[in-house]
């Protein structure tokens, strides 16, 4: 059974300030593309978004109906639209509103994003083709809440539809506020769904650091997943 949004009002509050906090302290060219080991990282992931896309029948993305959970400033829906998909088709939510304010107006018109939690989702049943979530999960600490919006996401989405993830799958321990998420509890998430899991984007401290010297160490350690931090995984939702 679903839960009010309100039940998870203390959880809402905590990340809504981490992100105030880090909005204030962290150096503004840190996930910019001009930073070179920002780069390496978005086009790693780029390259086995477009690849797992491709191979299960999404290439160009036309007609796909999309919605971004925790679509920050719409990065992921711009490239969305430069793959191919119609505007009109994607849709973002996200909790911060200055955040919904910076994709609209980075975004064509007919694309819609909102400002909400994603405890309740204002969609209809089997809505969407895809679903995507990048980094949100690790951002959310109580467990419940994770439960909440993982429900929410395969409710809105199509029988044989995509949940695509995107996210750290260990703790950092410099960083309290995030919390890797396992292939066990990905699986227990997303139960009755078919997972398929690649292991990609080298550490990003260290990613910054080669990124503007060696270039050519980081595709070979990035190739090797030793220093890998994050899974993309493809979640197919059963008929």
């Amino acid at each position: 059974m679903a839960l009010p949004t309100n039940n998870f009002s203390s959880e809402i509050a905590r990340i809504e300030q981490t992100y105030a906090r880090r909005g204030s302290h962290v150096p503004s060219d840190r996930y910019s593309s001009f930073n070179p080991g920002t780069l390496f990282l978005t086009q790693e992931v780029e390259r086995h978004l477009l690849a797992g896309l491709s191979e299960r029948g999404y290439s160009g993305l036309q007609g796909a109906r999309i919605l971004d959970i925790g679509c920050g400033t719409g990065f992921w829906l711009r490239n969305f639209v430069n793959w191919g998909a119609r505007p009109e088709n994607l849709f973002g939510l996200d909790l911060l509103a200055e955040r919904v304010e910076q994709a609209r107006q980075s975004l064509p018109a007919s694309a819609s994003v909102a400002q909400g939690s994603a405890t309740e989702v204002a969609f209809a049943d089997r809505s969407f083709d895809l679903v995507f979530q990048f980094t949100v999960f690790s951002s959310i600490l109580q467990t419940e809440m994770r439960q909440q919006v993982a429900r929410e996401m395969l409710r809105v989405l199509k029988p044989s539809g995509y949940v695509v993830w995107y996210d750290f799958y260990l703790n950092n321990p410099k960083n309290k506020d995030v919390r890797g998420v396992s292939k066990k509890e990905i699986r227990t998430l997303f139960p009755g769904c078919i997972c398929s899991f690649h292991r990609i984007t080298l550490a990003a401290p260290l990613s910054r650091a080669l990124g503007r010297r060696l270039s050519f160490l980081y595709h070979t350690l990035a190739t090797t997943k030793i220093l890998s931090t994050h899974y993309l995984a493809f979640i197919q939702k059963q008929a």
